[in-house]
């Protein structure tokens, strides 16, 4: 298993020892003490070791070398070199040497020059993330596109709209929309960078107050929501699936859009129905009750308006999203670094806020959950883990992943009455759900469990079995399956023993599943980021930045287009 030194030097918090998973008297969440003896080299949330004593003596730099003792594999400032845990002070047992690899070791280098650039500056850093935010709400704010939601026009949208055009035409724009397309994946590079950059500022000393960075960030969250969401058409289906709950019909039924279109047939157009994205017109809801409710909450308020609809959606959703950024504020051992990791990550805002998405609201049930578990022991504790799992799940059933990696934790100290508690609990408050329904609203989900979608490898067989009339969906199912457990065991093994494994096995579980599974969206990577905010030193931050990134950039429409092919 991977271990990391976790003595005072290193750390200046509470550590979790690998053998008892308790608070000790050191924590590593992986700051900086710049005056302690022995220091090895503060670890940023990118992976590079950063130095804290810049007098160290010259020494040359074997971070990088193959067999080198496992640390953080981005190398310390060029001049300094790690130094040996001080005798006599509390650190995880060494572990196996692991050797670096050829993409570790290109990446260290580029991050090497990228964490000591001006890139790595606060004010640089924050500029770049603004800029890419900026860019994305440009696209929002000049919808109709091939990046927006289609005919939706919420309020700072509506007005930018009638000023470019005076006479509000309608404009009929093409999925090829080059321009825009453009404009808004460089907001998502941008705000990849940006993010970076903070990071980096963070482990070297930038310690901004994270009640201001909340500040700012509700400014732009309650700016994007009053904008039309950018990305997906997922919002449209919500508001729609409210639509058809507000009317007393039932969302999970085959031919639910189709009542929803011959209902709204004499609305003034736009109706629910012209602005669900087509690949999904006839698709029932696949989302857990809890979402229904929500969506019905929505509709029942917006009436016969979808754009009213949409836009309680997108406060809601915001919310939300700052609701997990006050959580994390009050509850984290380092409250700037979870405010970097959530509150202020641009390329969460872009994703989560801007797409408005519901992955937010499992993001919330997730890390309560998980904060609970961490803080808490006991019967009352047990039933509100349970209650909590039961209500993520009541919304996306994604929300397991996280009640799987407790269990697996819980299970191995052989608590085994917590988990009979914890899943009793959550497997009634589900059926509780489920039950105004009907089993019957089970079904789109086992159906949608089928799909498939690229950049997923398991399209090539999606495919062949699409061509040769040969359904492979079981083979897809064990073949995704499988692969998520081997890689979150492979990730469980790579973060170090001395972190919460209550934070690690739901991290590695949710991170395997976004990379394995058949079908991948960037704002699925909410659930990996939440969890990883209580992860103090891992080298895992800069695969799931890429990971979002680059699923931002090939899913990225308001439903124009459908998913795969962008």
């Amino acid at each position: 298993m991977t271990q990391v030194s976790a003595s005072p030097a290193d750390s200046s918090g509470p550590v979790k020892h690998a053998a008892s998973e308790t608070n000790g008297p050191n924590d590593g969440n992986g700051l900086a003490d710049p005056i302690a003896a022995g220091q090895a080299g503060v670890t940023d949330h990118t992976g590079v070791a950063v130095s804290a004593r810049p007098d160290t003596p010259d020494r040359p730099d074997t971070s990088d070398r193959p067999g080198a003792p496992d640390r953080p594999d981005a190398p310390d400032r060029p001049g300094t070199a790690a130094r040996p845990t001080t005798p006599g002070r509390h650190a995880a047992p060494a572990g196996p040497l692991e050797p670096t690899g050829p993409v570790e070791r290109l990446m260290s280098s580029v991050i090497r020059k990228l964490a000591w650039s001006r890139l790595a500056h606060p004010r640089v850093a924050v500029a770049i993330a603004a800029a890419g935010l900026l860019l994305g709400m440009v696209v929002g704010l000049t919808g109709p596109n091939a990046e927006t939601l289609r005919y939706i026009w919420l309020p700072l949208t509506d007005l930018v709209s009638r000023w470019l055009n005076p006479h509000h035409h309608i404009p009929s724009p093409g999925p090829h929309d080059i321009i825009t397309a453009a404009t808004l994946y460089g907001g998502d590079i941008l705000a990849c960078l940006g993010l970076a950059g903070m990071l980096w500022a963070h482990s070297q000393g930038w310690r901004p107050d994270p009640r201001k960075l909340l500040l700012a960030s509700t400014i732009v969250v309650a700016i994007m929501v009053c904008i039309t969401p950018v990305g997906s058409s997922d919002t449209a289906s919500y508001a729609a699936y409210g639509r058809i709950a507000a009317l007393g019909r039932d969302p999970y039924s085959v031919n639910s859009l189709l009542f929803l279109e011959a209902q709204d047939k004499n609305l003034p157009a736009p109706t629910y129905f012209d602005v669900v994205g087509k690949l999904w017109q006839h698709q029932p809801s696949v989302y857990g009750p809890v979402a229904t409710w929500i969506q019905h909450l929505a509709a029942w308020i917006g009436g016969s308006s979808v754009q009213t609809t949409i836009w309680v959606l997108m406060m809601l959703n915001g919310a939300m999203f700052l609701a997990v950024g006050l959580l994390l504020l009050k509850t984290s051992d380092d409250p700037v670094r979870a405010t970097l990791f959530w509150t202020a990550n641009p390329v969460l805002i872009q994703q989560l806020v801007g797409g408005g998405h519901f992955d937010t609201f499992v993001a919330a049930a997730a890390i309560a959950a998980i904060q609970i578990a961490r803080r808490f022991r006991g019967v009352w504790a047990d039933v509100a883990i349970g209650l909590i799992i039961g209500v993520g799940c009541g919304v996306k059933i994604t929300a397991v992943l996280v009640a799987l990696g407790l269990a697996w934790v819980f299970l191995r100290r052989h608590e085994y009455l917590r988990i009979a508690r914890i899943a009793l609990i959550a497997m009634a408050t589900l059926s509780l759900e489920y039950s105004f329904y009907g089993l019957s609203s089970l079904k789109p989900l086992f159906e949608g469990s089928q799909w498939v979608t690229l950049p997923s490898p398991l399209w090539i067989l999606y495919d062949i079995g699409k061509h040769t009339h040969v359904s492979l969906a079981l083979l897809i199912s064990v073949l995704w399956l499988t692969g998520m457990f081997v890689v979150a065991w492979l990730v469980y093994q790579r973060i170090s023993a001395d972190q919460p494994r209550e934070v690690v096995a739901p991290f590695a579980l949710t991170y395997a599943w976004v990379i394995v599974a058949p079908w991948m969206f960037a704002w699925y990577t909410a659930l990996p980021w939440v969890t990883l905010t209580q992860v103090p030193r891992n080298r895992m931050t800069r695969w799931l930045t890429i990971v979002t990134v680059v699923l931002a950039l090939w899913h990225s429409s308001g439903g124009w287009v459908p998913p795969g092919r962008v």
